[in-house]
C-alpha cells in the first residue's frame, strides 16, 4: 500500500495575468493591448511582460538596452518596477479570495491557493466558483486571474497552467472534472518542464530518461523517481495521481533569513553614500524582522563593485557582526551593520551594491532572557519600535526612520534609479488617480 493515501480535499490556485503589466493597466487604461514590459531595479531588464511582448519572443530578464530597436518597431513602453503599488493590490487580491474561504494560502505576490471542498455547496460546480472568484477579482480590483483547480496542489497548477494558456477554459479549468482521456491527453500535451517544482535542469534529466511531457512523469514509478531525484520529486508524482501530499500553509513560515539589498543608481564612492545605504537595507530587514516577531543574533554587511566593469579595479567584501544580545531594534542593528561596514570599505573604489543580511534568526517569544538584559532599556526600545512601524504604516514608509539614512528630503543619488514609475495611486493620498 502507497505511504500516500488518496484525500477529498480540493484545491483552487488563483494567479493574476501578467501581474506587475496588469496593476500599471489598471490605472492607466490606455496601456490595454499596448505592448509593455516592467523593468527591474535601476530599469535593467524585463521582470514582466504583456502578452503583446511576449508573443514577439521576448523572454524574461531580458535586458532593456537590448530591446531598443524592438521597442521602436512595436511601441513597446517600459514603466519602472513600482513594488509599493504591487504589494497593496496584491494584498487587495487576497481579501477578496478571503471571502471565499478562510482556508487559504498566499504562495507569492500573484500566487493563491484555496482549499475549496467545504464551500462547493454554494456553487453548482466547480467552474461556477471559479468564474465567480475570476469576476470578483476583476470588479474589486481591475485585475485579471485564472483559476486553476485539482484534487492536488499540483494539479491546481497544471490546471491553472492550462487555463492560461488554451481560451477554450475561459479561465478557469477544473482538471478534477475530466473524463480521464481527456486529462491524459492534457498531459501529453504539455512539457515535464510546466509541472510545479521541476526547474530546467531536472527536467532535463528526466527528458533524457525520455520522460517528455506530463503524461510520461505520471505513468513513472514514484519510488524510483524518489531513488533518483529525491522525496519531494516522489510526492510530486503522486500529486499527479491525485493524492494531495502537500498541505495548505495558511501561516507562511518565518524566515530564517532576511537579505535587504540594491543595486546603486549610480556608482558610489564617498563611505557617507554607503553609509546611507546600508542603514536604509538595515532599517528595512529590522522592519520585516519585526513583522514577523522574530529577532537575530547576527548580520553581515557587504559592498561590491561592478563585476561587468572587468576594467575596473574590484573590491567584494563582507563581515558578520555577532550581536551580544539578539535584537529587532532599528537602531541597534543599524548601529551593528556600520561599525561593519567601517571596517571593509575601502575608498577609491566605484562601488555599484551594498546590503544587509540577517542570521541567527530565532522566534521572538521562546528566546530565553539573559540575567544581564536591561529590561527597562528593552521595554523602551519595543515601545519605541512599535510606535514608529505604526507611523510608518499609516502615513508611508520611512517617514519616521534614523537621521543615518539621510536627513535630506531629496532622493539619494545613490538610490536606484527608476525613470519611468508610476505613482502609488493606492497608498498616498497626494498620488491618488484623477479622474479628467
Amino acid at each position: 500500500m502507497s505511504a500516500y493515501s488518496p484525500s477529498n480535499t480540493l484545491f483552487a490556485l488563483v494567479d493574476v495575468n501578467n501581474f506587475y503589466v496588469s496593476c500599471e493597466r489598471v490605472f492607466q487604461p490606455k496601456l490595454e493591448e499596448v505592448p509593455m514590459v516592467v523593468l527591474s531595479n535601476n530599469d535593467g531588464c524585463a521582470v514582466a511582460r504583456s502578452a503583446e511582448v511576449k508573443a514577439l519572443g521576448v523572454k524574461m530578464g531580458t535586458p532593456w538596452f537590448q530591446m531598443q530597436e524592438l521597442a521602436k518597431k512595436h511601441g513597446i513602453k517600459a514603466c519602472s518596477s513600482n513594488y509599493t503599488l504591487y504589494g497593496d493590490m496584491s494584498s487587495r487580491v487576497v481579501q477578496v479570495l478571503r471571502s471565499f474561504t478562510p482556508n487559504l494560502e498566499v504562495y507569492s505576490i500573484d500566487e493563491s491557493f484555496l482549499q475549496i471542498e467545504t464551500v462547493l455547496k454554494q456553487y453548482q460546480d466547480t467552474i461556477e466558483l471559479g468564474q465567480k472568484i475570476k469576476q470578483q477579482v476583476k470588479d474589486t480590483t481591475g485585475l485579471p486571474v485564472c483559476v486553476g483547480i485539482g484534487a492536488s496542489k499540483t494539479l491546481a497548477k497544471l490546471a491553472n497552467h492550462l487555463a492560461k494558456k488554451h481560451q477554450q477554459f475561459a479561465g478557469v479549468c477544473d482538471v478534477n472534472a475530466m473524463a480521464k482521456p481527456e486529462l491524459y491527453q492534457w498531459m501529453s500535451e504539455t512539457a515535464v518542464g510546466e509541472v510545479w517544482g521541476i526547474g530546467r535542469q531536472i527536467a532535463k534529466k528526466l527528458q533524457a530518461q525520455n520522460i517528455q511531457s506530463v503524461f510520461d512523469l505520471l505513468q513513472a514509478s514514484p519510488q524510483a523517481m524518489r531513488q533518483q531525484f529525491g522525496v519531494v520529486m516522489e510526492r510530486l508524482c503522486y500529486e499527479l495521481r491525485g493524492t494531495s501530499c502537500l498541505q495548505l500553509e495558511e501561516v507562511a513560515p518565518a524566515k530564517q533569513q532576511i537579505i535587504a539589498s540594491r543595486s546603486f543608481g549610480k556608482l558610489v564612492t564617498s563611505q557617507v553614500e554607503l553609509a546611507q545605504s546600508v542603514a536604509t537595507h538595515a532599517a528595512r530587514a529590522a522592519e520585516k524582522l519585526r513583522t514577523q516577531n522574530s529577532i537575530t543574533g547576527a548580520l553581515t554587511v557587504f559592498i561590491q563593485t561592478n563585476p561587468f566593469k572587468q576594467y575596473e579595479p574590484q573590491h567584494h567584501q563582507s563581515i558578520t557582526i555577532p550581536l551580544v544580545d539578539p535584537s529587532d531594534d532599528t537602531l541597534t542593528l543599524t548601529n551593528a551593520a556600520l561599525a561593519g561596514l567601517k571596517q571593509i570599505y575601502q575608498p577609491h573604489f566605484r562601488y555599484k551594491k551594498a546590503g544587509v543580511i540577517l542570521n541567527l534568526i530565532s522566534d521572538k517569544p521562546t528566546v530565553q532572557q539573559s540575567l544581564f538584559e536591561d529590561m527597562e532599556s528593552k521595554g523602551k526600545s519595543a515601545h519605541l519600535m512599535k510606535a514608529m512601524d505604526e507611523i510608518n504604516t499609516r502615513f508611508g514608509n520611512a517617514v519616521i526612520r534614523s537621521a543615518a539614512v539621510g536627513t535630506n528630503g531629496t532622493k539619494q543619488a545613490w538610490q536606484m534609479r527608476s525613470s519611468n514609475k508610476s505613482p502609488n495611486y493606492t497608498t498616498k493620498w497626494d498620488e491618488l488617480p484623477v479622474a479628467r
